[in-house]
């Protein structure tokens, strides 16, 4: 079953989707963010193209494991994606998603000119993966 991640932001959402199989991650795609609405129907849409069989929504909590209001955000959005299509959505703690994603940049050896720029699509691959592999025993 293939998967979809969304990391939201604020300006950009990144979205990575896994293979068939749902073992390995890859950036999709990053999307302008417009609306709520608007923003759940583009990535519904996403989804179906892609014979989705799951969406996970990227969710930092706080250090506590509490809800911070770019959490809250993301809350909404899951609640309009489960609005937009019957695909099930579900929420996954990014915390550290977008550190993650920069080191990442750094590891593949990016020169600090190029990295800069959007992380967003990296930091979904990076939600996807870990999820993926938290739930590896969870799929037969």
């Amino acid at each position: 079953m293939r998967v979809l991640a969304i990391d939201p932001g604020e300006k950009k959402i990144g979205l990575a989707i896994s293979d068939p199989a749902g073992v390995l991650a890859t950036p999709l795609a990053v999307l302008k963010h417009i609306s709520r609405a608007e923003d759940a129907n583009r990535i519904a849409q996403v989804a179906s193209q892609n014979e989705v069989g799951l969406i996970v929504v990227g969710q930092a909590l706080d250090a506590e494991g509490l809800p911070t209001l770019q959490s809250r955000r993301a809350s909404r959005l899951a609640v309009a994606l489960r609005l937009v299509c019957a695909i099930p959505v579900c929420l996954w703690d990014e915390s550290g998603s977008t550190q993650a994603a920069r080191a990442a940049r750094i590891a593949m050896g990016s020169s600090p000119r190029n990295r800069g720029g959007h992380l967003d699509d990296i930091a979904a691959t990076i939600i996807l993966q870990d999820f993926l592999e938290q739930h590896r025993g969870d799929r037969s």
